[in-house]
């Protein structure tokens, strides 16, 4: 089974990266794995390089590396527990560079990060952190942000996420077929119920709508493995209109806690508004959203 030996959780020290680091917790505690947070630190002059500042800024700018690394100590110890021994590092340089040259160094297999904090993914564009992460980044993204219904329970510290419901999308593309093995093992490793997802984007001809729903339904049950039901309940489902429409509204009416998505190609999410299905589901959705590419 498909598993997650080192996972990095980048942190802002907003809310939305403490969520995404009880995410990050659950799955190392779950998978065993490595668990890395990292806060970087970003000089003044990459957001006004023309200017000159006085050395009391840039000394300011050194002292929020010692700021910082006193807040990670403080974040690791809420999350040592159940055999998870979090690890953290302080970076200096542009954010998304520096989470995905860690992530290439430290040969990390997932990067937990959170939306809408103040680097976080705005709701309007995507031109942030999160974005250009997901875009660029050789391993699987979750980004996580707030969700419709309340299956995060902070003060339980033996299992902070609850991932009870999980959709998987797929267009039956090799890159769907790859986001399926993330899906499935992260089904059977939290006893989920796994929803596999397949939308018709057109009409088929008079009487062909049932025939061509049938085929789809077959075809979302072929690459399970036979002994799946026995880990874990597994739905299919097809539905007719606009992919992205319809994955979100599945999403709210099953208030599912993760939805499983494969991303074509290293371009795939740098489109313009609205550019692509997995661009409009991660701005427009309410669930937390695992990116794959192959």
């Amino acid at each position: 089974m498909l598993k997650f030996e080192r996972i990095l959780c980048p942190v802002d020290f907003s809310e939305y990266s403490t969520r995404a680091s009880d995410y990050a917790y659950s799955l190392a505690m779950h998978y065993g794995s490595k668990l890395f947070f990292e806060h970087v630190v970003q000089p003044l002059t990459a957001a006004y390089p023309y200017y000159a500042f006085p050395d009391t800024v840039n000394q300011i700018y050194w002292n929020l590396g010692a700021v910082a690394e006193d807040r990670l100590r403080e974040i690791i110890k809420d999350y040592s527990w159940n055999g998870v021994q979090p690890q953290f590092v302080v970076e200096r340089g542009l954010v998304p560079e520096s989470i995905l040259d860690f992530s290439v160094r430290e040969k990390v297999g997932l990067i937990v990060m959170g939306t809408h904090g103040r680097q976080g993914l705005d709701r309007l564009t995507m031109g942030s952190v999160t974005e250009k992460v997901l875009r660029k980044s050789r391993c699987p993204v979750l980004a996580v942000r707030k969700p419709g219904h309340d299956f995060v329970a902070p003060k339980d510290k033996a299992e902070p996420v609850h991932l009870k419901k999980i959709i998987y999308v797929t267009d039956f593309s090799d890159t769907a077929l790859r986001a399926l093995d993330y899906a499935l093992s992260l089904a059977m490793e939290y006893n989920s119920e796994l929803t596999l997802l397949h939308v018709l984007e057109e009409m088929p001809g008079t009487g062909d709508l049932q025939s061509a729903t049938g085929r789809a339904l077959r075809q979302l049950e072929n690459p399970i493995p036979q002994d799946g039901a026995n880990w874990c309940t597994i739905k299919p489902v097809v539905r007719l209109g606009k992919p992205y429409e319809e994955i979100i509204q599945l999403a709210l009416e099953s208030q599912a806690d993760l939805i499983v998505m494969g991303v074509r190609g290293r371009n795939a999410l740098d489109l313009s508004l609205f550019g692509s299905t997995t661009h409009r589901v991660l701005q427009l959705g309410s669930s937390p959203v695992l990116a794959v590419r192959v």
